[in-house]
């Protein structure tokens, strides 16, 4: 098994940024691909980012491409969402995710293990 912890989120006023991680242990050499996703109350969870197990591909939704990066360190086990030019509509709880193949995948029915979630919120 892998377990995922999140951390890194909080309030943050509109226009500010947040640095999100995920801290894999377990059986982390059963992890591939890598992504976020995202819960705003009364909605689904949504695909916000993917990353490959060597970073070199990376994936992202239209409503984030060019305010956030995804990252991995893999000698750290440890992924990351840098958040920058943060939007109200951005606020949710952030949950990392990880599945055995290192193949793209944007559904949640895809991935193999999953955090409990961090929440961000931002403020107008």
């Amino acid at each position: 098994q892998v377990q995922l912890v999140e951390s890194g989120g909080g309030l943050v006023q509109a226009g500010g940024s947040l640095r999100l991680s995920c801290a894999a242990s377990g059986r982390t050499f059963s992890m591939n691909t890598m992504a976020w996703f995202r819960q705003a109350p009364g909605k689904e969870r949504e695909f916000v980012a993917a990353i490959s197990w060597s970073g070199a591909r990376t994936y992202y939704t239209d409503s984030v491409q060019g305010r956030f990066t995804i990252s991995r360190d893999n000698a750290k086990n440890t992924m990351y969402l840098q958040m920058s030019g943060l939007k109200p509509e951005d606020t949710a709880v952030y949950f990392c995710a990880a599945r055995r193949a290192d193949v793209y995948a944007g559904g949640r029915t895809e991935y193999d293990y999953w955090g409990q979630g961090t929440q961000v919120t931002v403020s107008s």
